[in-house]
């Protein structure tokens, strides 16, 4: 792999050890992993970007890390099978575009394509799946939540467009026309992917200013997921491991002391399983009533788990992974960053 395209960026990036060590950790697609060149496909730079935010994670859920680091020493590697993240729809969010264009000006260069639309009624939210055009089954897909806020009260819309107003864009002039040449060639100039990637990790993350105490029980009183959004703003809410048997993994890490999730989410077409760890706590430092800055215990991200079944499509009459999600299983999902409240510390 040392002579691939995907190395050289991620070597270039993190360094040769670094590089080495999330390449263990992971099935790295045989369609990303072209000889060195001096051009790079949105594919590869696709699964560059897929594990930079893979790790992101990571360092962001002890427990995942852990369970991860307990596979590789098992001589195990993790199937990245999607990473899901949250916006806003129509509300003001400063310099940064509003709900899922601040996310489809990236995936879609990058040759992801809508692959499902899933109504999230008891949470307000829309959810739509992407899939990568050049290889579906072993890219990782992402997940990416839209909240809608005209779903509650005027003091919460103005909560949430006070808070998001704030937000700055960290794609600059010239990070766009680089996206922008990604979709028409669908390949970079290899100096300017490695100028694109650390950009498109920024993206993926806060990029407003924290609420305050009493903006965030605002918030949290009518949407868990707006609450966690305006702690934690576009970070990865979950990364998922795809497994055999989701049902036995879960066990397994039950049986370790491991805070799982009791109920395993079945799809209504019973083909994908899934289950997960109990979102971290985190600390984030909120101003009181006073002013006065005060660190706060609240729901960061987690770590998921997934167990997806093969089948006959009936119009092509060949054998597919089935890709889907599913409205209750992520709504059931969802729960696992909700909190009845925030603690200072």
């Amino acid at each position: 792999m040392s002579s691939t395209n995907l190395q050289y960026m991620l070597t270039s990036l993190l360094g040769a050890e670094h590089a080495n060590q999330l390449s263990d950790l992971l099935q790295i697609p045989a369609s990303t992993l072209r000889p060195r060149a001096d051009t790079v496909s949105r594919i590869e730079i696709a699964q560059a970007l897929n594990m930079l935010l893979f790790e992101k994670l990571l360092k962001a859920v002890p427990q995942g890390n852990d369970y991860v680091q307990d596979s590789v020493r098992a001589g195990n590697k993790i199937r990245f099978d999607h990473g899901a993240l949250r916006t806003v729809l129509g509300i003001s969010t400063g310099t940064l575009p509003a709900g899922e264009a601040a996310f489809t000006r990236i995936l879609r260069p990058l040759g992801y394509h809508v692959n499902g639309v899933y109504p999230l009624q008891r949470i307000s939210m829309t959810g739509r799946a992407y899939a990568h055009e050049d290889d579906a089954e072993e890219i990782a897909q992402f997940f990416l939540s839209e909240l809608h806020p005209h779903h509650f009260s005027s003091e919460f819309q103005a909560t949430v467009n006070k808070v998001l107003s704030t937000s700055q864009d960290p794609v600059d002039a010239h990070s766009a026309q680089l996206l922008q040449q990604l979709g028409n060639d669908k390949s970079l100039p290899l100096a300017d992917a490695l100028a694109l990637l650390p950009v498109l990790v920024a993206c993926f993350d806060r990029q407003h200013a924290l609420p305050s105490i009493a903006e965030y029980q605002v918030l949290l009183a009518e949407s868990a997921e707006m609450a966690w959004i305006s702690t934690e703003g576009n970070a990865f809410n979950h990364a998922t491991d795809r497994v055999a048997n989701v049902e036995q993994v879960a066990d397994a890490q039950r049986a370790l002391g491991r805070a799982i999730k009791e109920k395993i989410e079945v799809s209504r077409n019973g083909r994908v399983r899934q289950t997960a760890f109990r979102a971290s706590t985190v600390t984030r430092p909120m101003r009181d009533d006073n002013g006065v800055m005060v660190e706060m215990k609240v729901p960061g991200s987690f770590y998921e788990f997934i167990s997806r079944d093969r089948y006959l499509d009936e119009e092509t009459r060949q054998e597919k992974l089935d890709l889907t999600f599913d409205s209750g299983n992520a709504q059931g999902i969802f729960k696992m960053t909700a909190s009845s409240n925030a603690a200072s510390c």
